[in-house]
């Protein structure tokens, strides 16, 4: 049975770590000493100022006399307080910086291994296979969809511009309605009534003269 809990992994303390917190720490001390001559200060100015009530100028004058070297020495404090602020600033900006470095370095090597992998002929010829696969497959596109060129297209209009003149050059039809013919009757002989000898005559002639073609 495995650990339910895993260990978290350590973080690697490096010696930029330790010298700043080894600078806080120096900045805290002196903090806490300017803490102390500032308490320090208000009560001897307090007991210079009964001094004086008491008469006793020279002691008052004295203590304020030391008094001035301690505020000198607070200024001091300030200073050095400002300074490891400002190192501690510096350093932890330069680790900053040197983690970007670190990561463009990587990325400058996945680039370079990207580019190894696939040269300039390479992109090239992806490139124009891609471009004659499209354009194969735009001509495959026109024969399925029928389209015409522009040579087809030219004697399409060539025709219709014909076609057009020649509707022009008919002649108009009239508008006049034409007169109704009367329809023959179909009329059967009566009985008795037969051909005349004369249509008896024209039609054995003309049997006679096909007979006599024919031989």
């Amino acid at each position: 049975m495995g650990n339910i809990f895993t260990r978290k992994r350590r973080t690697r303390i490096t010696e930029q770590d330790r010298a700043v917190l080894q600078l806080k720490q120096q900045r805290d001390k002196l903090k806490q000493y300017q803490k102390r001559i500032t308490l320090q200060l208000e009560k001897e100015r307090n007991l210079a100022k009964q001094l004086l009530k008491d008469g006793k100028k020279e002691k008052a004058l004295l203590l304020l006399k030391k008094k001035r070297y301690q505020d000198q020495l607070l200024d001091k404090t300030e200073n050095q307080i400002s300074n490891l602020e400002r190192m501690c600033q510096d350093i932890e900006f330069a680790q900053i910086e040197m983690k970007v470095v670190e990561g463009l370095k990587v990325g400058n090597d996945c680039l370079k291994s990207l580019h190894e992998a696939m040269s300039i002929e390479d992109v090239e010829r992806i490139m124009d296979e891609t471009q004659e696969g499209i354009e194969y497959q735009r001509e495959i596109d026109e024969m399925l969809a029928g389209s015409l060129t522009q040579e087809d297209e030219d004697a399409v209009l060539a025709e219709l511009e014909a076609i057009t003149q020649g509707e022009l050059d008919l002649p108009e039809v009239p508008d006049e309605s034409l007169p109704d013919v009367p329809e023959a009757a179909d009329e059967e002989p009566e009985p008795g009534q037969g051909r005349s000898p004369q249509m008896w005559h024209h039609t054995e002639l003309h049997i006679f003269v096909s007979y006599d073609e024919g031989i």
